[in-house]
């Protein structure tokens, strides 16, 4: 959610190795794993900040070093949509739908893809995925001990 990565601050990396702590909705906390390349880009943006970034503030901030708002983010993210020819559909949320439903298509859990999400309730991450039959077949296929009996 654009709310979480704006509410971050300089702390929520400083917590176990290669992981970010999110605060949702409800101010309940999770844990994400953070792929190596995002640590390299989140280290080279904190090196290129010219303002401190400390455990106590905002992580991404504005041209005047105060905490970025929603509607910079938006902006933004239409200024590199255009830049980079990609279509109005990308938003933050499509991002979030798409870490979803690869994670799904990939053999993920429902279950874990919740609790990376965030989400209180299975049936929103439900909603979230859409399942395709072929791939609903081979996860079949490769979890159940008689499938290929």
């Amino acid at each position: 959610r654009i709310s979480e990565a704006l509410a971050l601050t300089g702390g929520d990396l400083s917590g176990q190795p290669e992981t970010l702590t999110i605060t949702g909705k409800g101010r309940k906390q999770r844990l994400v794993p953070l792929l190596p390349c995002v640590l390299v880009a989140v280290e080279t943006y904190r090196t290129a900040c010219p303002y401190p970034i400390n455990s106590d503030n905002a992580l991404f901030l504005g041209v005047r070093g105060r905490p970025l708002n929603a509607g910079m983010a938006q902006r933004i993210m239409r200024r590199l949509r255009f830049e980079l020819d990609l279509p109005d559909s990308v938003t933050p949320h499509a991002l979030r739908h798409s870490f979803a439903t690869h994670l799904l298509s990939r053999g993920g859990d429902l279950r874990m893809i919740q609790e990376l999400l965030g989400h209180s309730s299975l049936s929103t991450t439900q909603r979230y995925t859409e399942v395709d039959d072929t791939q609903l077949k081979l996860v079949y296929q490769a979890a159940h001990p008689r499938a290929k009996e």
